[in-house]
């Protein structure tokens, strides 16, 4: 027994006396991972505003408390490790990892949530509307953090979202809006900002943080980098001499090579990514509904679909499959002969007025340069010109907030795993529109819409309804969208590359922690 006492005394000596084991450090030297997209990346570096192509990079610097799982198709742990809500969905408590600390240095507690959440709420700007239920937040202590509610909604879910959920040190600086606007950046995730070029192909530039709570043991990326390459011949050829990792998106012919050819991967999978051709009811002769119906009527839906080979889906209704909201039996068909009866009742169309409308889509993207060819060949016969341009995504939407095309062109995809953005973000009354890029005002869709998030826990029948009314408000009705197809998501990226999954929750985003660096 003695000697057994003895030798456990040393054992507890030579702890005692030892080194603390030293925290494993972020790897360094490997080649980075270089994601390539048609379109610019940050937008907007202010973790309370980002809603837009930034989400990209931001899944990488910044963490929410949830986030959505595909295969499950619920929340899991992210920052929180568990939560709970009361029986009647109205508060909501989420219990938070220990030790995990900002790229400022300072820890994540339940007061920095809390801080976070609410200049996010004050913001009231892009997703901040996620928040909306929310009454209060209280820091119960160090790791505990609950949310009441003025009414229920499914917090674990909407805490998952790609916008406005991201959890951020608000004491990075006095100043944080102009802080962050220089390209920096607060938050808790396994990468952070050290280089950010505005407007350059190589735009930006993310590294390992050294001290990220779920360690560096395996083997991962040290550097994440970014590039703008909107021409996908360019990016395939980057992609077969090494210089890419990741291309987001590619042509039909491209991607059918890339299927094909040795070293390198492809990823297939249907999305919640719709496209939309979004007119101007404002101003304009858009502004005339016979006009919006027109060009409802005149697009090839089917011949797009089999043009796209794979890249769309047929769209059914605004919301996509899968999702609640979607409204099956409404896929658009074409009818020319109806195009031509209304453009002729607005004055235009054969023996009338020549009409021309100006349409705007993201620079590089071949699937909206396919669709407005094919559109300007449909409507030429018809006394309709089209005025097509590309604009890089930037340029495009400071355009769009300032009414200057007729059509414009865009993806939607939802803030979380839930229908309501579509309508509650792109269709509802915004002034000044940040996504209701149609300058949609109407009121009686405002008071449909308004209770539908908390339908959403307390009475789905109800929400299902009332998205199918607002469905047939705003594409009957209104006329104010146009919804070709649904993304399919068609990737290349080097065939060492192990781990990637696509999330359509988190669309386009690689989450590039999780990777598995090729040899």
């Amino acid at each position: 027994m003695r000697r057994r006492l003895a030798a456990a005394a040393a054992l507890v000596l030579l702890a005692a006396c030892s080194a603390p084991p030293e925290a494993p450090r972020a790897p360094a030297g490997e080649a980075p991972f270089v994601y390539l997209k048609n379109l610019d990346i940050i937008t907007e570096w202010d973790p309370s505003k980002s809603y837009s192509n930034e989400i990209v990079a931001f899944q990488n610097i910044y963490e929410t408390l949830t986030l959505w799982n595909p295969v499950t198709k619920k929340s899991m742990p992210r920052l929180a490790t568990s939560w709970r809500a009361s029986p009647d969905g109205r508060t909501w408590t989420f219990n938070l990892r220990h030790d995990v600390t900002f790229h400022t240095g300072r820890p994540l507690d339940a007061a920095a949530v809390k801080a976070s959440i609410e200049r996010t709420m004050a913001a009231n700007t892009g997703a901040s509307y996620i928040w909306d239920a929310v009454s209060s937040i209280r820091a119960e202590d160090h790791v505990t953090v609950t949310f009441t509610l003025k009414y229920p909604v499914p917090l674990d879910l909407v805490a998952s979202s790609g916008y406005a959920a991201y959890i951020y040190d608000t004491k990075a600086a006095p100043d944080l809006g102009k802080w962050f606007s220089t390209g920096r950046d607060a938050g808790s995730g396994p990468y952070t900002v050290t280089r950010w070029q505005k407007g350059k192909e190589e735009e930006l530039t993310l590294t390992a943080y050294d001290k990220y709570w779920g360690g560096w043991r395996s083997p991962h990326y040290s550097t994440v980098k970014y590039r703008v390459v909107p021409d996908p011949d360019n990016a395939w050829r980057m992609l077969l001499r090494g210089e890419a990792s990741f291309v987001q998106r590619l042509n039909p012919r491209l991607f059918a090579k890339a299927a094909v050819t040795p070293g390198v991967r492809t990823s297939e999978r249907p999305s919640f990514q719709t496209a939309m051709l979004l007119f101007n009811t404002a101003t304009g002769p858009m502004k005339d509904v016979r006009v919006r119906r027109a060009i409802q009527k005149a697009i090839d839906y089917r011949g797009l679909i089999k043009d796209l080979k794979g890249a769309g889906s047929p769209a059914s209704g605004i919301i996509p499959e899968g999702l609640l909201g979607h409204v099956p039996g409404r896929a658009p068909r074409q009818n020319l002969n109806a195009a031509v009866r209304l453009l002729q009742r607005a004055g235009y169309g054969p023996g009338g007025r020549p009409l021309r409308l100006r349409l705007t889509y993201g620079q590089g993207d071949t699937d909206w340069r396919l669709l407005a060819t094919t559109l300007e060949a449909t409507l030429k016969p018809l006394n309709v010109t089209i005025e097509a341009r590309s604009m890089p995504w930037n340029t495009q939407w400071e355009q769009g907030r300032k009414r200057g095309q007729d059509i414009f062109a865009m993806y939607w995809w939802p803030d979380y795993a839930d229908g309501y953005s579509y309508f509650g973000t792109v269709f509802r009354s915004a002034d000044p529109p940040v996504f209701n890029l149609a300058y949609l005002r109407d009121q009686d869709l405002d008071e449909l819409l308004e209770p539908v998030p908390e339908l959403t826990v307390t009475d789905k029948t109800a929400a299902q309804r009332a998205y199918e009314q607002a469905t047939k408000r705003v594409l009957d009705q209104r006329a104010a969208v146009a919804l070709p197809w649904v993304v399919n998501y068609q990737r290349a990226y080097q065939g060492g590359i192990q781990g990637y999954v696509d999330n359509p929750a988190y669309p386009d985003v690689v989450f590039a922690y999780d990777l598995r660096p090729s040899g």
